[in-house]
């Protein structure tokens, strides 16, 4: 008989949420009926990054994620920031660290009228991401969006403001504002285990909302990103896309799961998971590990 200690752990990657309350609650449900309650009761959970914008309910969104810890306390809960996080702590000032405001501005100033940046009250000691996030975009140049390149829109409704409002600032809650500075940047976890064609390997896991660089020193970006230098104008690790796509060829045995990219892609130790994209026709998944099981809020269990 086996020893029930010799059970493996139960990770769980959940993809970006963009302030999709129903999705984001039958995903928590159809976990829970599909995985045994031991394993999901005391599961590690690394949510993915990008709580806010795109869907209606942002507020209600981050209502639930700060509830978790105090209705399973037996799980460990991973907040990761996405760069949808990072635009939305630094539009509200709640990030801390120095940096120069018009240095993160300077080398994208031939984007501003475009990009429609904030230049309401307290832009002037705003990064640059906040400046974009609160910013009104031009919508006549052809691409859909909501209010800002963010579409940051739906968040400031579920906030009770008009978009772009320096009220924001005023009415996000004081456990909104902890949770939005609390987010990590990247999360290592030791001995995650993971099926694969050669039976279960124990891997070591690097969570990144949206990947690792290849050809810089895979150290000196961990570093950074455990930091959070908010010096930069944009962080790569949260909104890279075709430099952050693949693992970095200096990590060996070593799981690397990212959100941000709006697709679920599975390649060897590779997981991109964010089939929902925050788009409202598309599935909000999960991936199960050690199973390697895809987990929809769509999945139908009757």
């Amino acid at each position: 008989m086996a020893d029930p200690s010799d059970k493996l752990r139960t990770v769980i990657c959940l993809g970006d949420i963009h302030g999709y309350l129903t999705k984001l609650l039958n995903l928590w449900s159809n976990l829970q009926s599909q995985i045994d309650p031991d394993s999901f009761n005391t599961a590690t959970i690394i949510f993915l990054g990008d709580y806010c914008d795109r869907g209606p309910d942002t507020r209600k969104v981050i209502d639930f994620l700060i509830s978790l810890p105090k209705r399973y306390p037996n799980q460990k809960h991973v907040f990761l920031s996405g760069n949808h996080e990072f635009a939305f702590a630094r539009f509200i000032g709640v990030l801390e660290g120095e940096f120069e405001a018009k240095e993160t501005w300077k080398e994208y100033a031939d984007n501003e009228e475009i990009e429609g940046w904030y230049k309401g009250e307290g832009y002037e000691k705003m990064h640059l991401q906040g400046r974009i996030w609160g910013g009104w975009f031009d919508v006549a140049q052809g691409i859909d969006c909501k209010g800002s390149i963010f579409d940051a829109a739906p968040t400031f409704g579920s906030y009770g403001v008009s978009h772009g409002s320096s009220e924001l600032m005023k009415v996000v809650p004081e456990d909104h504002k902890k949770f939005l500075a609390d987010v990590v940047w990247v999360h290592e976890e030791d001995d995650v285990c993971i099926e694969t064609q050669e039976g279960v390997k124990h891997c070591k896991l690097i969570a990144v909302h949206a990947g690792l660089e290849k050809g810089k020193n895979v150290r000196e970006q961990l570093e950074f990103l455990k930091a959070k230098d908010v010096s930069v104008p944009q962080v790569t690790g949260l909104s890279g896309r075709k430099n952050v796509w693949d693992i970095p060829e200096e990590l060996t045995e070593t799981i690397v799961v990212s959100g941000h990219h709006g697709k679920l892609h599975i390649e060897g130790l590779r997981l991109i998971i964010d089939e929902g994209g925050g788009l409202e026709g598309n599935p909000l998944a999960a991936i199960v590990l050690p199973s390697m099981k895809i987990v929809r809020d769509t999945d139908n269990l009757s």
